[in-house]
């Protein structure tokens, strides 16, 4: 597989699970090379291996020399595909940026039937989650009693479908005051926690408490995770079209929880929203129940998806390389 250029940046963790697939990665810098030198690095690459892919990471259209070139290679067998298509059919993430709306096209709310299949799996949810829920409030009442005086809930106005605020429960896992300084990020093992509280983060029972906003019908079990607005404002002013993902009522778990979890601020809002876009433009029955069953692995596993750094950890193989 050859990526041409470095328009989208990959994570690690895509890069080692690209890897899987096909085995030995190679990216092709764009910048700074003659359109001889590129297709030189093509060559050799398709002489030593078997080209089945090549995916087109270009930040500005490719010369016709090299658009030519890679039209005989399509012929002898290679597969070329851009980058956004790449990442919807392979990493279930729609690419946004600053050059190319390609991704807003079907990304809409729900229909009538859509919705009544979101609400069904709801009430189904709430009714095998509420075995678990009960217990762990009450457990939880006197854990909490014990280690970090206070109330059993902690409610915070979030975000929600049209940009409309409503009042989201979780059990408290974080000390009274851990605001008190202004408004941060939460981490893994976040210092602001008490040892139950770190608890019920990790395994997610915290979550929990947001049972009642799905019966209230201000969130679905399954959707982009709610955010507060004092974070939206500043998302909004570097992402662009943030607010789509406000189309649709947000979720107590989504696609975005389950590939990537903690990570630093508009890095992680800018590669969460591309899982939630995804997940919205792509809504099925079928997709709905994977992100199910994979909730249910992570919190048993407790995986960890800790995806701050990005990287380009392929085999570069430019003019240098051959030389």
């Amino acid at each position: 597989m050859i990526i041409l250029g470095a328009r989208y940046t990959f994570l690690d963790s895509e890069i080692n699970y690209l890897k899987k697939i096909y085995g030995e990665i190679y990216h092709i810098p764009l910048q700074n090379q003659s359109n001889k030198e590129i297709i030189k690095s093509i060559n050799t690459i398709s002489k030593n291996k078997k080209l089945n892919l090549i995916v087109i990471n270009a930040r500005d259209d490719l010369q016709k020399q090299i658009v030519k070139f890679l039209t005989k290679q399509e012929l002898k067998g290679a597969r070329i595909i851009t980058i956004e298509y790449f990442l919807e059919k392979y990493l279930k993430k729609c690419f946004i940026d600053d050059k190319s709306t390609s991704y807003l096209e079907n990304i809409h709310t729900y229909n009538k039937i859509q919705y009544i299949q979101k609400r069904v799996i709801d009430f189904i949810g709430v009714i095998i989650l509420s075995i678990i829920a009960i217990p762990s409030i009450i457990i939880s009442y006197f854990k909490i009693k014990e280690q970090s005086p206070g109330p059993l809930f902690f409610k915070q106005k979030r975000v929600g479908i049209y940009e409309k605020e409503f009042c989201c429960i979780k059990i408290r896992s974080m000390h009274t005051d851990a605001e008190e300084n202004g408004a941060k990020f939460a981490t893994e093992n976040d210092p602001r926690t008490f040892p139950w509280g770190r608890y019920i983060r990790n395994t997610k029972i915290d979550e929990l408490g947001q049972l009642w906003n799905v019966i209230k019908g201000d969130m679905h079990l399954i959707g982009p995770r709610p955010e507060r607005r004092i974070w939206i404002k500043e998302f909004e002013k570097e992402i662009p079209y943030y607010s789509k993902r406000h189309l649709v009522k947000p979720g107590i778990t989504g696609l975005a929880q389950i590939k990537y979890q903690y990570g630093c601020g508009k890095l992680d809002a800018y590669q969460k929203l591309m899982y939630d876009l995804y997940y919205i433009k792509e809504w099925s029955l079928k997709l709905e129940l994977q992100i199910t069953i994979e909730t249910f692995l992570f919190i048993i596993y407790r995986r960890k998806q800790l995806h701050c750094n990005t990287s380009q950890e392929f085999k570069t193989l430019s003019q240098e390389a051959l030389e």
